[in-house]
């Protein structure tokens, strides 16, 4: 009869969410098992709430083949001098471990050999890492004025990003409370920072 047809059709019929909905909105409403098919984000999907701008500022680190280096009384405005090469250590359950920073004239970490991790700015802070992957993560995009890599299409990016996604660890992407990703330096690299910042920090003189 008309009840059983307007029975099937409502159980066809799509719920759809909307009105400032942001991360934490929907992570609550998943939370608590709503039965919504679609989530009309528009504000927070174009503004983040969280990091409504984006702060950085590029640092010269090397000019000339010279390695040079920014000091600040802020630790994490101090700059690591030299050119670098970047490399993501992988885990055997393929998942991102960190990502070192190396001096670039130095080989790339091997795969199934153990490597030296350290902090650049805490010398207490350190751990052996044997990744099962390497990933080298810099890539020439711009050089003589000129593009260099290919003209990836959103959908292409898209998908990378969510490969991406899918290696990094869950206590790193929980909302409350993740864990912190790191980025270390290999031992040579933190060698070189602190013979540079002996070699240029202004001494204090006391009398």
């Amino acid at each position: 009869g008309p009840k059983a047809e307007i029975g099937d059709c409502l159980r066809r019929v799509q719920v759809i969410a909307s009105n400032d909905l942001n991360e934490r909105v929907i992570l609550s409403l998943r939370e608590q098992n709503a039965k919504i098919d679609v989530y009309g984000i528009g504000t927070h999907l174009v503004t983040c709430q969280a990091q409504p701008a984006l702060g950085c500022v590029y640092k010269l680190v090397e000019i000339d083949n010279e390695p040079c280096i920014k000091l600040s009384n802020e630790i994490v405005k101090t700059t690591i001098p030299g050119a670098k090469s970047c490399y993501r250590l992988i885990s055997a359950r393929d998942q991102m471990l960190l990502d070192l920073l190396v001096p670039a004239t130095h080989a790339a970490p091997e795969v199934g050999e153990r490597v030296l991790c350290r902090h650049p700015f805490d010398h207490q802070k350190r751990a052996y890492v044997t990744p099962s992957k390497v990933v080298e993560l810099h890539k020439v995009v711009f050089a003589g004025g000129r593009r260099q890599d290919a003209r990836d299409s959103l959908l292409d990016i898209r998908a990378y990003c969510q490969e991406q996604l899918r290696t990094v660890r869950e206590d790193v992407l929980r909302p409350l409370n993740p864990t912190p990703y790191k980025t270390s330096v290999s031992a040579a690299l933190f060698q070189f920072l602190n013979d540079a910042l002996q070699r240029n920090q202004p001494v204090s003189e006391l009398s």
